[in-house]
């Protein structure tokens, strides 16, 4: 699979006009992760998103008392630390490879670029961010009413 079908199947880029795909594509890096290599760690800098092409990697947290906690197992065509892209907030999970694991990897600046000279593309991606964020909002919503 090449990289602009890759990114064709990840939610925020699957309404994208092909043009501003194939430009994405071609700021993409292919990295392959051995098991138990780190893709991210909680607290560094986000500085690109990751789209896992082939592999295994589990999202963990650690939390207040230095306690490792499983969130997550992603695979094949899911994407993880989009939103650093976007506001370049530290990572607030560690992503760690269970099999050997091979990404295309979008770098911040290279994204930002990109949408700076093709504000079009940015228009595309918003809606799915927005959305991202009001399920995300939902959830949250959820869970305070069954806390209450």
């Amino acid at each position: 699979m090449d990289k602009e079908q890759a990114l064709a199947k990840v939610g925020l880029f699957e309404t994208m006009n092909p043009k501003y795909l194939k430009g994405i594509a071609g700021i993409c890096t292919e990295r392959t992760f051995k098991p138990g290599d780190y893709l991210m760690k909680q607290g560094d800098e986000g500085i690109g998103l990751f789209i896992i092409l082939s592999g295994r990697v589990r999202i963990e947290k650690t939390d207040a008392s230095g306690r490792k906690v499983e969130v997550a197992e992603n695979g094949p065509g899911d994407i993880m630390g989009e939103m650093a892209v976007f506001d370049g907030s530290p990572r607030s999970a560690s992503v760690v490879a269970i099999d050997e694991t091979t990404c295309l990897v979008l770098a911040s600046w290279e994204f930002n670029s990109f949408l700076k000279t093709h504000p079009e593309a940015a228009l595309e991606v918003l809606p799915i961010v927005v959305k991202r964020f009001r399920e995300t909002n939902d959830a949250l919503t959820g869970l305070r009413a069954i806390r209450n």
